[in-house]
C-alpha cells in the first residue's frame, strides 16, 4: 500500500470547464475519465497507467494523446531511463466540469455520469455496501446553484483525502429538474 498525503504530486489548476468540442469528446470515453481519475492520486506514465486499466500500452498511450490533445493532461515531469525520456502525464485541473448547457454534447450518454454509477454501484449494492440518497424538493433556481456549489466543494474535500486506503470508493452527485410530483398549494382558511 501506497502512502500519498499530497494530492495529486504536482501542481494543477482548481478547475478547468470544457468549452469546446474536442474536449467533450475526449471527456465522453469511459477509459479516458478514468484515466483522468487515476492521475488525481499522482501522475503516472504510460506505462504505469496501462497497468492499472489492463490495457495494451499503445492503446493507453493512443487515449492518453486524445486527452493531451483536448487539453485535460499534461506532461508535468520527465526522467531520463535509458536514453529515453519517461514522461509522467497529470491532470490539468483537479475537477473538470462540462460548460456548454445549451450544447447537444450535454445529452451525449457517455456524459451521463449518474449512469456509470448505477452500474459501477451494482456489486456494493449485491454486497450490501451501498450508501446512497434519491430526495426530492422543489426549490427556486437560484438555490439550486448555492447548493450545487456546496455539493461542488464537498466533492474537492473527497477528492483531496490522503490516498491511505486498500479500497476505492466513488462519490457521485447529481441535481436535476424532474417531473416528480408535487403538492398543490395549500388552501386558505376562511
Amino acid at each position: 500500500m501506497s502512502v500519498n498525503r499530497q494530492v495529486p504530486d504536482y501542481e494543477l489548476d482548481d478547475h478547468l470547464v470544457m468549452t469546446d468540442h474536442a474536449q467533450l469528446r475526449a471527456y465522453a470515453n469511459r477509459l479516458r475519465v478514468t484515466l483522468l481519475d487515476l492521475l488525481t492520486e499522482r501522475a503516472a506514465t504510460v506505462s504505469e497507467l496501462a497497468a492499472a486499466v489492463g490495457r495494451p500500452k499503445s492503446s493507453v498511450a493512443h487515449h492518453v494523446g486524445v486527452l493531451v490533445d483536448a487539453g485535460l493532461l499534461r506532461v508535468v515531469r520527465t526522467r531520463r531511463v535509458r536514453a529515453i525520456d519517461e514522461r509522467y502525464y497529470g491532470r490539468a485541473a483537479r475537477s473538470i466540469s462540462v460548460g456548454l448547457p445549451d450544447e447537444p454534447w450535454q445529452t451525449h450518454p457517455e456524459l451521463n455520469r449518474l449512469s456509470w454509477a448505477a452500474s459501477e454501484s451494482v456489486p456494493a449494492h449485491e454486497a450490501d455496501d451501498l450508501r446512497a440518497l434519491l430526495l426530492h424538493a422543489r426549490i427556486p433556481r437560484e438555490q439550486v446553484r448555492a447548493f450545487w456549489r456546496r455539493v461542488d466543494e464537498l466533492a474537492g474535500e473527497f477528492i483531496a483525502i490522503p490516498r491511505e486506503g486498500d479500497e476505492v470508493y466513488a462519490f457521485v452527485a447529481g441535481l436535476y429538474p424532474t417531473d416528480a410530483p408535487t403538492l398543490p398549494d395549500p388552501v386558505a382558511d376562511d
